[in-house]
């Protein structure tokens, strides 16, 4: 199967079948996405769910947080995968955003880059969520499912991020985000991938290989 194909099928199941995918980080403004996201680095949606209602509730706006100590936001998320940093990253980015873009999340990729604790993923998570902008966030689930469905052969994150985005239409790229991602993390899953209740399996070039099956358009 031609990889447009692929693209294609995949991205029309998705379409008809998942047509409003959300994030599952639990969250009520711009700011408290953008702190969930930085403590879900290694870290599953569920215990950042778990962590966070307290801690938004603690530090509702960018001044509160900015105005915090690392030692009183590590009470908060000590449960998360590293901690120690996470809290570090929190007040700094916090206070940045204080003082750099008068407590308003940015837009922009490269803005959001320069806060402390914000890496391209991070970045490109916000920019799709909040600002729907045509971008796609590659973790470890985007970039595992992309390589089991012949999505792209990418060595790199940019790479697959860049593959994605040529192949997948703008309109389409926030919601492709969330797709591979809960389809990595529900069904395609890193051990032992659920193939046999896969719904997209048939354009799955792994699952074609393993099978030794020729699929047809």
């Amino acid at each position: 199967m031609l990889k447009k194909d692929r693209y294609s099928k995949i991205l029309d199941w998705f379409e008809e079948n998942q047509p409003m995918p959300v994030t599952e980080l639990g969250h009520d403004s711009p700011f408290h996405l953008l702190v969930a996201v930085i403590l879900s680095a290694q870290c599953t949606d569920r215990r950042v769910n778990m962590v966070t209602p307290p801690l938004f509730e603690r530090y509702q706006r960018p001044e509160d947080l900015a105005d915090a100590t690392e030692e009183e936001v590590l009470g908060y998320v000590k449960s998360v995968s590293y901690p120690n940093s996470k809290a570090a990253h929190l007040v700094a980015m916090a206070k940045k955003l204080v003082s750099d873009f008068n407590s308003e999340v940015p837009s922009d990729i490269d803005a959001l880059m320069s806060l402390p604790g914000v890496g391209r993923k991070t970045a490109n998570v916000i920019a799709s969520i909040v600002y729907d902008k045509p971008v796609i966030a590659v973790d470890t689930h985007v970039f595992r499912v992309s390589h089991r469905l012949g999505l792209s052969d990418g060595k790199t994150v940019e790479a697959v991020e860049k593959e994605l985005e040529k192949n997948i239409p703008e309109s389409l790229r926030a919601k492709a985000h969330h797709w591979l991602i809960l389809h990595g993390r529900y069904t395609c899953v890193a051990r032992k991938p659920k193939c046999e209740e896969c719904p997209i399996r048939d354009w799955c070039r792994q699952y074609e290989r393993e099978n030794r099956i020729i699929i047809s358009l």
